[in-house]
């Protein structure tokens, strides 16, 4: 096999692969899943694929097909939850509400977008986050509240799970 020859295919399309898959699932975390997947289906058939007029084109389209079979399966997990009366596992949030959450993220002032993410991403406690930012812990906790309360505004009936939605980002 021409491992190199591939290698260069890798190189040339990942970056693209993976800002594509982004922007079709809205999840960089699964859009970066998803481009390894395309890529091991090219490597397994990577003297084929090599021959192609548009090997680029090929594993775009592998990795939109498996970001699709990956959409129906949550689909069809939720419908399944929904007809058992359970409550899906943790983690098992509507892709949609979280693509509504990060918008409303987007949305915020950049030192609420920046309070939320030490708070929740970082899980930095109330004192590290104002020796971060240069503020005082007052600030800090006024500010995290004002920033959920905005982003419980924009959304309305959506669930606000920050924590969660910030680690797919």
């Amino acid at each position: 096999m021409d491992s190199e020859g591939f290698d260069a295919f890798v190189r040339s399309q990942h970056e693209q692969l993976v800002r594509t898959l982004v922007l079709h699932c809205g999840d960089r975390s699964l859009a970066e899943q998803l481009a390894q997947d395309a890529f091991v289906r090219a490597h397994e058939r990577w003297e084929r694929v090599r021959g192609m007029d548009a090997p680029g084109a090929w594993l775009h389209r592998v990795a939109i097909n498996l970001s699709n079979s990956w959409w129906r399966r949550q689909a069809a997990e939720r419908r399944a939850y929904t007809r058992a009366g359970a409550r899906p596992a943790a983690g098992a949030t509507d892709p949609d509400d979280v693509l509504a959450i990060r918008a409303a993220l987007r949305g915020l002032p950049p030192r609420q977008r920046e309070v939320l993410v030490l708070r929740y991403f970082l899980d930095l406690s109330v004192t590290d986050t104002a020796t971060r930012m240069g503020l005082k812990e007052g600030s800090v906790k006024s500010l995290t509240h004002r920033a959920v309360a905005a982003l419980r505004h924009r959304l309305g009936d959506v669930p606000v799970t920050i924590p969660e939605v910030l680690h797919g980002a």
